[in-house]
């Protein structure tokens, strides 16, 4: 069957996520823009999946966990992991490798964990938004150990993508999907690529124009294993 998907949107668990990026509010803006498959990819955290999982599935929305993980390097490394609870525990090992540096809200933004009702049940303390201490071999082997996949995001943008902060695709990583931001943009022939709109906001998500993907069955591992 062919879905459309949207892997790579950001709650307001990111500091640089609106507010208005509640488990309820993309979800609803998931049905109204008819994507049956979306994923929520938060910096360095998974704590608001949960959440986003419960209101999913009462609206028939397929949703895939994911994270931002910010490799040493500063690449953004897009990472989809089976279940909600492989999701959970690769985020505690991740958010143990950022540094304990504080969030400043005034200046980041806040970092909300909520439930399914869209009530705050909770803040994260250390800034989201900084790099781990893990290179980007760790990170993919860290993805890997947890049965997911890891993908190299926006590599078409100016910063935090591995083309711009690297110069290049490292062969040990045997990388053969990546994202962009903007198609069409291949660096070669041996690279699927997938697009998303890495929503910070309602309005993103709306404005984006979803891609395909053809997979055998509506399920999280369809979903994973069409993309493999």
């Amino acid at each position: 069957m062919t879905v459309s998907y949207d892997l790579h949107i950001h709650s307001c668990l990111s500091p640089c996520g609106e507010m208005e990026m509640t488990p309820n509010n993309m979800i609803g803006m998931a049905a109204v823009l008819e994507l049956p498959v979306i994923a929520v990819s938060d910096h360095n955290t998974t704590k608001n999946l949960p959440a986003c999982a419960e209101v999913a599935k009462e609206a028939g929305i397929l949703l895939v966990p994911g994270m931002e993980i910010t490799t040493a390097e500063e690449v953004h490394v897009l990472s989809l992991f089976p279940d909600v609870k492989a999701a959970l525990e690769a985020g505690d090992e991740v958010y143990s490798h950022l540094p304990n540096i504080q969030n400043r809200p005034d200046i980041f933004g806040e970092q909300i964990i909520m439930d399914g009702k869209d009530r705050p049940v909770g803040s994260l303390d250390k800034l989201l938004i900084n790099a781990t201490d893990l290179s980007i071999e760790k990170v993919f082997d860290l993805v890997f150990r947890y049965g997911g996949i890891p993908i190299p995001a926006h590599i078409d943008k100016s910063s935090n993508s591995i083309l711009s902060n690297l110069g290049f695709i490292p062969p040990e990583l045997n990388v053969r999907l990546v994202e962009v931001s903007r198609p069409p943009f291949a660096p070669a022939d041996i690279y699927r690529v997938i697009s998303d709109s890495d929503a910070h906001a309602l309005e993103t998500m709306a404005n984006h124009s979803a891609c395909t993907l053809e997979i055998e069955t509506l399920t999280v591992e369809g979903v994973l294993s069409a993309l493999r």
